[in-house]
C-alpha cells in the first residue's frame, strides 16, 4: 500500500510540475508578439526579428551546446529535426502565411497542431488517447476560433493556407520531438542540449532565409513605441530572446517530458489567449465579447485535457475502445 501511495503521489507531483511549466511556456511564447510588434513598427522586417530572436537565443544557449556536445554523435537526427521543425520551420512557415492570409486565419490553422498531435500519437505511435483529451482539443480549437475572430477576415489563398498548415505540422514536430527519450531514464537525451543545438540549427537555416546583412541595425539603437510609451528597442529584443525564446523553449520541452505531447499541445493553445490579453493591456488592442468567451473556452479545454489524460506509459483505454481493452488496462494497472 505504501509503494502504491508513493508512486501515485510522485505521479501527481510530476504532472503538477509539468502543467506549471506548460503554463509558463505558453505565457512566455505569448509575450513574443507584444514585444516584437513595436520593433516591426520601428522599421525592422518581421523575418529579421525572428532571426534576431533565434540567433540571440542560440548564443545564450551556446555553453550548454558545448557541454552536451556528445549529442552530436549520439542523436544527430533528433537535433537536426528539432532545429528544422521546432525552431526554423514553425517561424518561417508562420511568417510566410501571414504575408498571404489574415493573422487570425494563420493562427487558427497553426493551432490545429494539438489535434494533429492526437492523430500522430493515436495512429502512428499507437498510444492511448482519452476521450477527455480529445474533447479538450475540440473545445480549445473552438475557443481559439473566437479568440482570433476568424470570421472577421477570412480570405482564401491556397498557398497561404498551405504555409499555415506547414507551421502546424512543424509544431507537431516540436511536441513529438520534445517527447523523444522522455521514458528512457538516464539514457534520455538532455532536453537543454537538444534545445541548444536546435536553436543553433534554426539560426543557421534562418540566416540563409532572412539575410540579416541587409537589416537596418540602427533601429536597435533607438526607442520603439508601445501604446504611446517609448521603450528602448534593445530592451524589447532582450525580452524576446531571454523570455519569449530561451525560457519558453526550456519550459515547453520539459513540460512535454513530464506530461505528454497531446496534453502539452492543448495547454499550448493558451499562448493565443495570453497574446491577445497582453496586446489588450500593452498595445491597446481591445478584446471583444466573443474573444473573452473564447478565451474561457480555451482554458476549459486545456483544463479538461490535462486533468484526465493518461500518464505517460499508462494503459488507459483509448477513446472508443471496447470492454476488452478496458479489462486489459485494468489488468496491466493491477
Amino acid at each position: 500500500m505504501w509503494v502504491r501511495t508513493s508512486r501515485t503521489s510522485q505521479g501527481r507531483s510530476g504532472k503538477g510540475l509539468g502543467l506549471s511549466l506548460a503554463l509558463v511556456s505558453a505565457v512566455a511564447f505569448g509575450g513574443s508578439g507584444v514585444a516584437a510588434k513595436p520593433l516591426i513598427w520601428a522599421g525592422l522586417d518581421p523575418l529579421h526579428v525572428v532571426w534576431l530572436r533565434v540567433t540571440g537565443a542560440a548564443l545564450v544557449m551556446l555553453p550548454l551546446a558545448v557541454r552536451h556536445r556528445a549529442l552530436l554523435r549520439d542523436r544527430p537526427a533528433l537535433l537536426a529535426g528539432f532545429g528544422l521543425l521546432a525552431v526554423a520551420g514553425v517561424q518561417a512557415c508562420y511568417f510566410a502565411a501571414l504575408s498571404r492570409i489574415p493573422v487570425g486565419v494563420a493562427l487558427l490553422v497553426e493551432y490545429l497542431a494539438p489535434a494533429l498531435v492526437l492523430g500522430w500519437v493515436r495512429f502512428v505511435q499507437r498510444r492511448p488517447v482519452t476521450r477527455a483529451a480529445a474533447l479538450g482539443v475540440v473545445l480549445a480549437a473552438g475557443g481559439l476560433a473566437c479568440v482570433v475572430e476568424v470570421w472577421s477576415g477570412l480570405g482564401f489563398d491556397a498557398l497561404g493556407l498551405l504555409f499555415a498548415l506547414g507551421a502546424a505540422c512543424c509544431q507537431v514536430g516540436y511536441f513529438v520531438l520534445s517527447d523523444q527519450g522522455g521514458d528512457a531514464g538516464d539514457t534520455a537525451p538532455d532536453p537543454l542540449g537538444v534545445i541548444a543545438y536546435g536553436l543553433l540549427v534554426g539560426a543557421a537555416v534562418l540566416t540563409a532565409v532572412a539575410r540579416p546583412w541587409g537589416m537596418d541595425w540602427s533601429v536597435l539603437a533607438h526607442s520603439a513605441h508601445m501604446n504611446g510609451a517609448a521603450v528602448p528597442a534593445a530592451v524589447l529584443l532582450v525580452w524576446i530572446v531571454l523570455v519569449a525564446t530561451v525560457l519558453a523553449y526550456v519550459t515547453g520541452v520539459l513540460s512535454v517530458r513530464l506530461l505528454s505531447p497531446q496534453v502539452a499541445g492543448v495547454v499550448a493553445c493558451l499562448e493565443a489567449v495570453v497574446a491577445t490579453v497582453l496586446a489588450w493591456v500593452l498595445l491597446g488592442e481591445h478584446l471583444s465579447a466573443p474573444q473573452v468567451a473564447g478565451g474561457a473556452v480555451v482554458l476549459l479545454g486545456a483544463f479538461i485535457a490535462q486533468s484526465s489524460a493518461p500518464a505517460k506509459g499508462s494503459a488507459e483505454p483509448v477513446a472508443g475502445a471496447g470492454p476488452e481493452r478496458e479489462l486489459s488496462a485494468r489488468g496491466t494497472a493491477t
